[in-house]
């Protein structure tokens, strides 16, 4: 009993925080500020930094580079470039295809990103 207790409490702030967001998610690909926001990127890819063999060989080895040296995990969605308000566990879906669920706050184009999830080979 308590262990379901102790589920409860952690698992309904997390269905209430996608509740409360864009409850079909948003979907994107990870990538991080640095290529995403044409820090070092002049058409917001990772294209640039792998034809020049500096810092991967495909979107995934480049985005952790990026985070590596200061950049931080953000989902690219089109035109649009959303900040990932929790960091922790986003590099796994490094360069790939998701669906962030969580609150999103329009002003500051920042999720709190609650629930991420692969797409796949989309």
């Amino acid at each position: 009993m308590k262990k379901l207790a102790i589920s409860v409490f952690i698992c309904l702030p997390v269905l209430a925080l996608c509740a409360a967001g864009n409850s079909n998610g948003i979907e994107g690909e990870i990538s991080d500020s640095q290529c995403a926001l044409n820090v070092h990127s002049l058409n917001r890819s990772h294209a640039e930094m792998i034809a020049k063999q500096t810092l991967g060989t495909d979107a995934a080895s480049c985005a952790r580079a990026c985070v590596r040296r200061g950049g931080e995990w953000v989902l690219r969605s089109g035109e649009k470039v959303y900040r990932l308000k929790n960091q922790a566990g986003v590099e796994r879906f490094s360069g790939k295809k998701v669906k962030v669920f969580g609150l999103l706050d329009s002003k500051t184009e920042t999720i709190d990103n609650a629930i991420i999830e692969g797409l796949g080979n989309r």
